[in-house]
């Protein structure tokens, strides 16, 4: 049987309480919150559903080594003397990232290169031959990160950020995340019980993930690969296992997922990505601009949640931008919950509608914000005047 260890899940800003929580859904132990990651307890099988399931996650990082340095002749010395040969063989390949929150040095690429010196050296030493580099596509992928004086070594088990899902061959110009997608969905409460839209689609990575979440489809099932099934110890039994086992946990699907966008090229991009999700029968996409249209059914409730387009990439006119966007919510678009990300920290203020919520996020490196906006049928006063009286009756 397996033995559990702890593992490191690493996530964006503001995503630490999301990510904990779908942690504990899967069934990690001894789940602790830290910043932009959260640390975790499972086993091999466990690191398998965690990269095939987790939504939120970046990377998973399974620690194998931990020890304190006071210079970087130490750093070395101690990479040098650890048994690399359990995780590493003499004809494989590897490659090494680094992280830095530490005076001791000052560049990432030098402590990665010190880090394939010492292991390189180590291997000659023992056997008399050396695994080669191979940043592309390497058999192990190590991690090392630095926290003052205490140096942390990881296998990462992703490989390649778990972003990239296998799904999205064409994009548009600035294309929102999919991890960040996922994160701002199950933030804004999505759980697949109502109709759903994206008014400004894009090449469609919105309706994709509300869709995998609707019908509980793993988060990486079109992934090709994962870095783990290069390990000398990775069993393909137990992986088909958790892959077989979280396939029967999906579920059928029976509201609407809607996306417009306005530009031909776009709506052919998000089409195109939905058969490669094998999501065609559940989301349907429309060249529509979004200031022209109005809800079709104005009882039902509708979950909305865009990204508009943005200054730094696109050249949009935000004052006009966003006070269509509030005027269209406010007139067309009652009983919906509808939220949207900004980075035009400015453009906020055109909306002309007061947010329920304002939460602080990272699109990349631009500072931005999620934006929730109730849309009622009538007033707000209305509303409440009328929850008042009903709660009155009773």
């Amino acid at each position: 049987m397996d033995k559990n260890y702890k593992m490191l899940a690493k996530t964006f800003f503001g995503f630490e309480d999301i990510l904990a929580e779908e942690l504990q859904n899967l069934g990690a132990m001894k789940v602790v919150k830290g910043v932009r990651s959260v640390e975790f307890v499972g086993d091999k099988g466990f690191m398998y559903k965690a990269n095939l399931c987790l939504r939120t996650a970046l990377k998973i990082l399974k620690p194998i080594a931990s020890f304190y340095v006071r210079s970087e002749e130490e750093y070395y010395r101690k990479l040098y003397e650890f048994d690399w040969e359990e995780y590493l063989g003499v004809n494989q390949t590897f490659a090494i990232s680094a992280t830095l929150q530490t005076e001791l040095f000052n560049h990432t690429q030098y402590v990665a290169l010190k880090a394939k010196d010492a292991i390189v050296d180590a291997f000659r030493a023992r056997t008399g031959k050396r695994p080669n580099v191979d940043i592309h596509h390497p058999d192990v992928q190590l991690h090392i990160h630095i926290q003052r004086n205490e140096v942390i070594v990881s296998l990462d088990s992703s490989g390649n950020s778990l972003h990239q899902r296998g799904y999205r061959m064409a994009t548009n110009i600035a294309p929102i995340n999919e991890v960040l997608a996922a994160g701002i969905l199950l933030m804004s409460g999505w759980d697949g019980q109502c109709d759903f839209l994206d008014p400004m689609c894009g090449s469609g990575t919105f309706l994709i993930e509300a869709a995998m979440i609707a019908c509980n489809i793993p988060a990486n099932i079109h992934r090709k690969e994962f870095a783990f099934e290069r390990w000398n110890d990775f069993d393909q039994k137990l992986f088909d296992v958790i892959f077989n086992s979280c396939i029967k946990k999906m579920r059928e699907f029976h509201h609407r997922i809607v996306g417009y966008d306005k530009a031909p090229s776009a709506v052919m991009k998000a089409k195109d990505n939905l058969r490669n999700a094998d999501l065609a029968q559940y989301v349907t996409i429309e060249q529509k601009d979004f200031f022209t249209t109005k809800k079709e059914n104005k009882e039902a409730p509708l979950h909305i949640v865009f990204n508009p387009p943005y200054n730094e990439r696109l050249p949009i006119d935000t004052e006009k931008l966003y006070a269509s966007i509030g005027d269209t919510l406010k007139n067309h678009y009652p009983n919906t919950d509808a939220w949207f990300i900004t980075s035009n920290l400015e453009g906020m203020k055109f909306v002309g509608l007061r947010p329920s919520r304002k939460i602080k996020l990272y699109n990349g490196k631009l500072e931005s914000r999620l934006l929730q906006y109730r849309m009622y049928e009538g007033s707000k006063k209305a509303k409440y005047q009328t929850e008042n009286v009903n709660n009155t009756k009773k």
